[in-house]
């Protein structure tokens, strides 16, 4: 499993947990089980990811919140444009991995799962950070 499917993976962990507002040890195993994660790597890199977007979580919200329109509020993200956008944070700030990479899967995972502009969306919030960083 390449760290692209690693990723979308990772994304519908967190979509789910935004629907659901908390996830346990035995609905982790079911999502693995799911949707077959079997290396101990894909495992490893979804459960860092979890737990450090809890960590971070207050950061990466003001994060959002502080490149939003000005009359625009979190709560009006679609729960898959925040999915997202949390994924690629964490990832930027505080996995350092290379923005350019994490900002095209992202957006590619916008274009195949959120709305007709949600990769618009999150490329300019983004951005944003990126610039900041």
């Amino acid at each position: 499993m390449n760290r692209s499917k690693i990723r979308e993976l990772a994304f519908k962990l967190l979509y789910q947990i935004e629907i659901q507002k908390e996830i346990n040890n035995e609905d982790l195993e079911i999502f693995f089980e799911n949707n077959e994660v079997n290396s101990k790597e894909a495992k490893e890199y979804i459960n860092d990811m979890i737990s450090g977007i809890n960590k971070y979580s207050k950061e990466i919200l003001e994060q959002i919140s502080k490149n939003l329109k000005q009359d625009w509020e979190i709560e009006r993200i679609s729960k898959v444009n925040l999915a997202l956008l949390k994924l690629a944070i964490y990832e930027i700030k505080y996995k350092e991995l290379p923005y350019k990479v994490v900002i095209n899967e992202v957006v590619e995972l916008a274009k195949k799962y959120g709305e007709d502009t949600s990769h618009s969306f999150i490329n300019g919030i983004l951005a944003s950070v990126v610039k900041e960083k």
